[in-house]
C-alpha cells in the first residue's frame, strides 16, 4: 500500500488528492485556481485516486465496500476514505465518475504553447482494483450488465438499486511482474499482465462553463490511450495562461476499446515532468498541433477524436498524414501509402461519448 505521503516520492513537488485539491466528475476550467505552481521542466509526484470503490453505486464508503471482498481496513487508502466522506460535490447521474486532481499551474505557459507531459514512473498504490459495467454505458448498452436496470430516483424512505456489476480484481506478483487476477468460478481465474497508465491528463479550456470529466477533446482529458505508460510523452495545446494541468483516472491495465466501460481501475502514484514548449519550437518538433499528440520510445502517436468512430478514424489518418508531411518532409500521398502499409490504427476507447483512435508510427522506420 502507498498511503498518502508514505513510501517512494520521486518528484521535486508532491500533490496528494484531497477534498481541496480535486474535482469529482468535472474538469478544471479557466476560473479554477491552481492547487500547485511549478516551473517549466519541474517534476511532480501525484497520488491519484480511482473512483472505483467510492462511487454512490458502491455505497460511497470504501472501507465497508472493500470489506465485502475481504480487504482489511489497513489496505484501504486513507485519501479514498477522506474523499468519500467529504462534502465534495458529486452527482452520480449528472457528473462523470473520475476523481480529477489539480490544476497545476506551469509558470510561463501561454495559449499557443504546447505542454509536454512526460510520464516518468507509475507505482500501484493498492493490490487490487475493479472492472465495472454500468447500465446505459459501455460498448453494449442495453445488453450489459445483464442485471435489472437501475430503479431510478430513490423512492421515499428507500434505497436506490443501481445494479452495477463491479468485478473485484486482485493484483499478484510473479517472476518480478504484476498480474491482475480475475476469478470466474470453480477456482478458476484469468491472469493478465499489468500495464499502468493515466487515463486522464489534460489542460484547462478557455471557458467558465463546468466541464464533464468523461468526453476527451483538444485539451486532452479522458483520452484512455493505453500506450501512455511510463516513458511516454503527451503533448497538449495550452489554452489558458499557466496551462492548468490536471490528471486522474488511473488504470492498471486496459484493452483497446475499453468495452465494458472501465479498465482495471486502481490508484497510481504518478511522477510527471511538465515542460512548456513555445509555439515555434513545438511547430518545428511536431508540425501543426491543434490536438493532443503522444509518443513512446518506439512510436509516434497521432490521435483522432470524434463522437462517430468512423470520423475519429478519419481524423487520426489526417493527423498522421499531416505529422509525417510536416516533420519528415514526406509527400502527403506517400505518407498515406506508408500508413496503409506499415502503421497500426488502434481504437483507444468507444465508451467516453467522444471516441478515440490512435495511430502507431514506428520511429525506427525513419532513420
Amino acid at each position: 500500500m502507498l498511503q498518502p505521503k508514505e513510501g517512494r516520492i520521486d518528484g521535486a513537488h508532491y500533490l496528494p488528492t484531497t477534498p481541496d485539491t480535486c474535482l469529482w466528475g468535472r474538469l478544471p476550467n479557466r476560473d479554477r485556481p491552481p492547487v500547485l505552481r511549478i516551473a517549466s521542466g519541474d517534476t511532480v509526484t501525484v497520488d491519484t485516486l480511482s473512483h472505483e470503490g467510492i462511487l454512490e453505486d458502491q455505497g460511497r464508503d470504501p472501507a465497508a465496500y472493500l470489506a465485502g471482498f475481504g480487504v482489511p481496513a489497513e489496505q484501504v487508502l486513507a485519501d479514498a476514505r477522506a474523499l468519500a466522506a467529504s462534502d465534495v460535490a458529486h452527482d452520480y447521474d449528472e457528473d462523470g465518475p473520475h476523481v480529477v486532481t489539480g490544476p497545476i499551474e506551469v509558470v510561463g505557459a501561454e495559449p499557443g504553447d504546447v505542454l509536454r507531459v512526460e510520464t516518468l514512473s507509475l507505482l500501484p498504490r493498492a493490490p487490487y482494483g475493479f472492472i465495472s459495467s454500468r447500465h446505459g454505458y459501455g460498448a453494449l448498452p442495453g445488453e450489459f450488465p445483464e442485471t435489472e436496470p437501475d430503479s431510478g430516483p430513490v423512492p421515499a424512505g428507500g434505497v436506490r438499486a443501481y445494479n452495477s456489476v463491479c468485478e473485484f480484481t486482485e493484483v499478484v506478483e510473479e517472476g518480478g511482474r504484476d498480474y491482475g487476477v480475475l476469478p470466474y468460478g470453480d477456482g478458476r481465474a484469468a491472469r493478465f499482465p499489468l500495464a499502468p497508465f493515466l487515463g486522464l491528463m489534460g489542460v484547462a479550456t478557455d471557458t467558465a462553463d463546468p466541464l464533464h470529466s468523461v468526453p476527451p477533446g483538444d485539451f486532452g482529458g479522458n483520452l484512455d490511450v493505453n500506450e501512455l505508460q511510463a516513458g511516454s510523452s503527451l503533448y497538449l495545446p495550452v489554452q489558458v495562461p499557466g496551462a492548468s494541468f490536471f490528471t486522474g483516472d488511473p488504470h492498471y491495465a486496459q484493452g483497446d476499446g475499453e468495452v465494458a466501460l472501465t479498465a482495471l481501475e486502481a490508484p497510481l502514484r504518478a511522477t510527471l515532468r511538465l515542460t512548456v514548449l513555445p509555439r515555434a519550437e513545438a511547430a518545428a518538433l511536431l508540425g501543426a498541433l491543434g490536438e493532443p499528440f503522444a509518443e513512446t520510445a518506439t512510436h509516434w502517436l497521432p490521435l483522432g477524436l470524434h463522437e462517430d468512430l468512423g470520423e475519429a478514424m478519419r481524423r487520426a489518418v489526417r493527423a498522421a498524414v499531416g505529422f509525417l508531411s510536416a516533420t519528415q518532409g514526406m509527400p502527403r500521398h506517400t505518407a498515406l501509402a506508408y500508413l496503409s502499409a506499415a502503421a497500426d490504427f488502434e481504437i483507444s476507447q468507444v465508451v467516453d461519448g467522444v471516441k478515440g483512435v490512435h495511430c502507431l508510427i514506428r520511429k525506427a522506420d525513419f532513420r
